[in-house]
């Protein structure tokens, strides 16, 4: 059953009469996105905000440091941005990152990875890899603690999160402790339960996911690249324990239940939530849904057993 506060905000969007985001112009799309974060709330205080660069593929990627309120060495997660790879920023994520800082005790570094379509697959992969792995390499200037550090992101920046990753593992580079994917993209199948359910109606929509797919994929071959689908990895041992969230009316759901099934069939700890009656980004809207506040807290849990922290 649909959570009456979705109920409600899906009717709120309704009466807005905006139209779906793939028959909009990209500059409109992207505003939208970015008036649709601000809605949510101002970044929380937290005891460091500080803007950096790690060298990329294609040039400075972005990166924003969020650090709690200490001067030791302290955990970190790299945290990737979702978007369907084309929308989204630094700063629309820039709320739920302070969030988790104060609710992990853990510093975040946000990557601003290049977005598609102006940069194709794997422009937005190789540039979380680099990121995270920038990340590790300098960790004492950051001050954070090299051995403590996570992956993590929601929707796309789930599906760089979980790329970035399995890119550590097969390159044999420094694995992060463990990943945080929050209702990843992580195939390119359209024709899952999930998708047929929850076509249209609930926020992220079918025909959504198809336009975000067109962007970002240069070819039919690029979309059933591991690096772009992660679930047809053949092989997913090896990789660091993961946090699966996944939302009842959502395209996506069945996607990241079924990567979190591969992972547990290779030998990697999962846990995995399903919160019904939730749709597609819900994570972040802590300003409309209960259930916002209790994946947040669910995620800090992870990151702190995962960590070694004190809850």
């Amino acid at each position: 059953m649909l959570n009456p506060q979705v109920k409600q905000f899906l009717r709120m969007l309704e009466s807005l009469g905006a139209p779906p985001l793939e028959c909009m112009e990209l500059a409109e799309a992207r505003a939208s996105a970015a008036s649709s974060s601000q809605m949510i709330g101002p970044a929380l205080a937290v005891g460091e905000i500080r803007d950096l660069t790690a060298p990329g593929p294609a040039g400075a990627i972005p990166l924003r440091l969020y650090r709690p309120d200490t001067d030791k060495p302290c955990p970190a997660l790299v945290y990737l941005h979702g978007g369907g790879w084309v929308l989204g920023d630094i700063p629309t994520h820039e709320r739920f990152c302070t969030e988790i800082v104060n609710g992990a005790g853990c510093a975040i570094v946000s990557v601003g990875y290049r977005l598609a379509p102006e940069h194709k697959f794997p422009a937005a992969a190789e540039d979380a890899f680099v990121a995270m792995q920038w990340v590790m390499a300098n960790s004492e200037q950051l001050g954070i603690d090299v051995a403590r550090v996570a992956v993590g992101g929601d929707s796309a920046g789930g599906n760089l999160a979980a790329v970035a990753a399995l890119m550590a593992r097969d390159r044999r580079a420094p694995l992060p402790v463990c990943q945080i994917l929050i209702y990843p993209i992580t195939d390119c199948d359209f024709e899952r339960p999930s998708y047929r359910e929850n076509a249209e109606g609930y926020l992220l929509t079918r025909s959504t996911m198809q336009w975000f797919w067109h962007c970002y994929a240069g070819s039919d071959s690029d979309m059933l690249h591991p690096y772009a689908s992660p679930l047809r990895a053949e092989d997913l041992s090896g990789l660091p324990p993961a946090l699966v969230i996944t939302a009842q009316y959502d395209p996506l759901r069945d996607e990241g239940e079924a990567y979190a099934a591969r992972l547990k069939e290779a030998g990697v700890p999962v846990a995995l939530t399903r919160y019904d009656g939730m749709i597609h980004a819900f994570i972040r809207r802590t300003d409309v849904f209960d259930q916002a506040h209790v994946a947040q807290r669910e995620v800090c849990r992870f990151l702190r057993e995962a960590f070694g922290t004190e809850s």
